[in-house]
């Protein structure tokens, strides 16, 4: 088979990119290892940035969002006795949006089956050849049949553990581990919060959040080596009630239908290019996800890989040329926001950082210039 590009990992990257390249008359093909089931179900982030939400609708992807996703104006942030709300459209004119990336991929792949563009799951032993000059994936389908397809370039969307960044000789890495992790819960209980709640409490962060009119998410911070086990439905309850309370408000409990542990960490990988290879989203960089950015970063990817590798495909190169660099100034500015956020809002240290955080917190609700900061990253960068 040969088509034009080849992209390696159909979560919403791969499909995004697959689907904007379609719309400009580029032909793709999408290789994803695991099973299309699965990665539909995989819980991932909530939250849209404005320009993400302005990206899809401009793509055709907007009809189920409007209809389903809850638009907030802002977040509440908040330490013992005091949460206070910062109205990023007040700030800034914009907003965010609820929507979580398993919907957003079911809207993807509704959109890929639609146009008939291929995509194989279930795709083992993808290897890919040659990617500085004539590049070719390798792998075996779902029915056990070898297969090589032939491309112009190849674009990793296949997350940290693929094959594609290893196709990169002696890449540039920056990481740091956080010491400590959250402890992700799902209920199935009405959001007892109009917009998102970040907390800054002694025995740590706590966040409220939502999937949908129904469904909430809650987040505690916890050791990175905490054992589930030890957290029964109860445990969590009392420490969500204690870490999020302020007078005068009630935290609505639950069924809980999900419990998991979520590592902290950053990570970012140069160069984004090399030959005919580029990489986006996860492939790349990682972000810690207090400040939202790991989808709307990914986004941005293949928002600006689509453009350049159209405009590549009519004669100019300037796009694809600068697409590391061009990239790499947001990544390192989400990347900066997202360790910001997780600096100021988890306990960690002794007393006088406690003190610090306060310090900013205190900063950041009452000076306008400070708030606008955080809207304008929170709500996020132009694409």
């Amino acid at each position: 088979m040969r088509t034009q590009v080849v992209i390696v990992g159909a979560g919403p990257a791969g499909l995004l990119l697959s689907h904007l390249l379609g719309l400009d008359g580029i032909d793709s093909v999408l290789v994803e290892r695991q099973t299309a089931e699965y990665v539909q179900a995989r819980i991932r982030a909530g939250i849209l940035e404005a320009g993400t939400v302005e990206l899809l609708r401009d793509a055709g992807l907007g009809a189920r969002l409007d209809v389903e996703g809850m638009e907030h104006r802002g977040i509440h942030l908040q330490w013992p006795e005091h949460r206070h709300h910062v109205d990023f459209a007040d700030l800034i004119g914009r907003s965010v949006t609820v929507y979580g990336q398993t919907e957003v991929t079911k809207d993807l792949m509704a959109a890929r089956e639609k146009a008939g563009r291929p995509a194989y799951y279930s795709a083992d032993g993808v290897t890919l050849h040659d990617v500085t000059g004539k590049p070719s994936v390798t792998f075996v389908d779902s029915d056990g049949k070898a297969r090589r397809i032939d491309a112009d370039v190849v674009v990793g969307c296949d997350g940290f553990h693929g094959p594609s960044r290893a196709s990169i000789p002696d890449p540039q890495v920056w990481e740091r581990t956080y010491p400590f992790a959250w402890l992700g819960v799902l209920a199935d209980v009405a959001p007892s919060t109009d917009e998102l709640i970040y907390a800054w409490h002694p025995d740590g962060f706590a966040m409220h959040s939502m999937r949908s009119p129904r469904v909430s998410r809650f987040y505690l911070q916890v050791a990175p080596d905490e054992d589930i086990a030890a957290w029964s439905d109860d445990r969590i309850w009392a420490a969500l009630s204690e870490r999020l309370g302020v007078p005068g408000w009630t935290l609505e409990t639950g069924p809980i239908t999900e419990k998991s542990v979520l590592p902290m960490r950053s990570f970012v990988a140069t160069p984004m290019r090399h030959g005919n290879l580029y990489l986006a989203g996860d492939a790349a960089h990682i972000v810690p996800p207090t400040g939202a950015k790991g989808l709307n970063l990914a986004v941005a990817d293949v928002a600006l890989l689509a453009r350049a590798l159209t405009a590549a495909v009519r004669g100019d190169d300037r796009l694809v040329d600068a697409y590391s660099e061009t990239a790499l100034r947001r990544v390192w500015r989400c990347t900066h926001f997202s360790w910001w956020m997780t600096s100021m809002l988890h306990r960690h240290g002794d007393d006088f950082d406690a003190r610090l955080q306060l310090a900013q917190l205190q900063r950041t609700v009452t000076s306008e210039a400070a708030a606008k900061e955080l809207a304008e990253n929170y709500a996020g960068l132009p694409l």
